[in-house]
């Protein structure tokens, strides 16, 4: 981290404001030479979270922008680097000519992620903190951006680093029973050690449990809509997303293909997905429909069967029950509320709820709305921040469990110190991994890479 960084760190296109950022230690130095403050003030002599009026100017000196100068020093700003931010009016063309000069003032292009990469580096958050960045730059909903607001405060590293130091106490009272083999460990110091790590294994599988649930909240609930033809899947779709994103028509069997689509509903995510209609297939192309359909049910987290209510249950709507049975969570929305109402309710005993709708006059769907996400997997008993949203973090968190979990068994079963160490150390080097502490260089390049660039 050598070198000095810039890159415009707000959105595309045209906005109020407009950020072109830069770190580095030539940082401060580089904004001066395209930054003329009022009254001739100079950056360098600027105390740390300064903010000083002023003009950017371009390639040619000529004033492009006026605009506010943000200064940050080292350890102290988001990088723990030196920082300039040029605050400039969102202009894309001006940020664009402002960024020019500042590349050619002798800072480079920066990479996506790098500013926040160069805040690991530095040790100004750990891993698990710089993959909430992401997750808030990315959240759908609002629990999605509170709880990776929260991670960001280093909820997750916290859990993680206080197994790791308890890990290393107990390696340490091992590797010197081991290497000073004179100073006998009593059978109760043994039996407190397996107590302590029997207590951090089931926090540690508390902690890899959540992982459903905060895969959900964070990439949205699979939720596949089946049912017969023309029983108003499609149309039931569209009222749900508020906008006509699949074909409706009078035809049975317009819905070829799954078609799918995010929405939030009860303040969840959701992927819906649009199936074929399940009846007995007359073409290869409906079989093929069918055939997606059942294998969309097999793979959501909630069914949503759909039924007409104004007409009798059928040997079709029986296929619906029974692909809706199978699945851990489904629901019943008996569509065409609105019409008389000729439909045995008696039919869907064992949903986990039945709804009535009508997805043409939009009756009853917010009521459904709610049924879908009071259906979804319910959230385990956790703290702000402590769901882990992405698989890096529940495999680490999952494999130190499985290592500090043989640990435990073999202490309880009288083995000798050194040979727990080499489980307790494969449990360290899972937490580590989580935090980032001895993280692979690859696997660093990889998190970062899914940064925009400015961030």
């Amino acid at each position: 981290m050598n070198d000095t960084i810039a890159a415009i760190a707000t959105a595309e296109g045209v906005a109020a404001i407009g950020i072109v950022r830069i770190s580095g230690p030539a940082a401060i130095a580089a904004a001066e030479r395209v930054f003329r403050a009022r009254g001739g003030r100079a950056l360098r002599e600027a105390r740390p979270g300064a903010r000083i009026q002023g003009w950017a100017l371009g390639s040619d000196g000529e004033a492009i922008d006026e605009c506010i100068c943000f200064i940050s020093r080292a350890p102290r700003s988001y990088t723990g680097e030196d920082t300039a931010e040029l605050q400039c009016h969102g202009s894309p063309s001006a940020l664009a000519e402002v960024l020019a000069a500042v590349l050619k003032s002798g800072a480079r292009m920066a990479k996506p992620g790098e500013f926040t990469k160069r805040a690991f580096l530095s040790g100004r958050i750990d891993l698990t903190q710089a993959e909430a960045v992401i997750d808030i730059i990315e959240a759908e909903t609002s629990a999605a951006a509170k709880h990776a607001a929260a991670q960001l405060g280093g909820a997750i590293g916290r859990i993680a680093n206080a197994g790791y130091g308890e890990l290393l106490d107990i390696a340490a009272h091992f590797h010197a029973a081991v290497d000073y083999p004179e100073e006998d460990i009593d059978e109760l110091q043994m039996g407190e050690c397996a107590e302590k790590l029997k207590k951090l294994e089931a926090e540690l599988l508390r902690l890899r449990a959540t992982y459903e649930r905060g895969r959900v909240l964070k990439n949205g609930a699979r939720a596949a809509i089946i049912g017969r033809p023309n029983v108003g899947k499609s149309s039931l779709l569209n009222a749900l997303l508020g906008y006509d994103r699949a074909i409706v028509t009078a035809a049975p069997g317009t819905t070829r293909d799954t078609v799918e689509e995010k929405a939030v509903l009860g303040g969840a995510l959701v992927r819906l997905t649009d199936t074929a209609g399940l009846r007995q297939a007359e073409s290869d192309a409906e079989r093929e429909g069918i055939s997606r359909a059942v294998a969309a049910a097999d793979a959501a987290q909630l069914v949503i069967a759909v039924f007409d209510g104004s007409q009798p249950f059928t040997e079709d709507d029986a296929k619906t029950v029974t692909e809706a049975a199978k699945a851990d969570r489904a629901i019943a929305v008996v569509n065409k509320a609105d019409l008389p109402q000729k439909f045995d309710l008696s039919r869907l005993a064992g949903m986990h709820s039945v709804t009535a709708v009508s997805a043409t006059t939009g009756m009853g769907v917010a009521s459904l709305a709610d049924a879908i996400a009071a259906a979804l997997p319910p959230a385990p008993s956790a703290p702000a921040g402590e769901l882990i949203t992405n698989a890096r973090q529940a495999e680490t968190a999952g494999r130190a469990a499985e290592f500090v979990g043989q640990a435990s068994l073999a202490l309880q079963a009288g083995v000798t110190p050194d040979a727990a160490l080499a489980d307790i150390e494969g449990a360290l080097h899972a937490l580590g991994e989580m935090t980032g502490r001895n993280v692979r260089e690859d696997t660093t390049e990889r998190i970062f890479e899914r940064f925009c660039v400015g961030k």
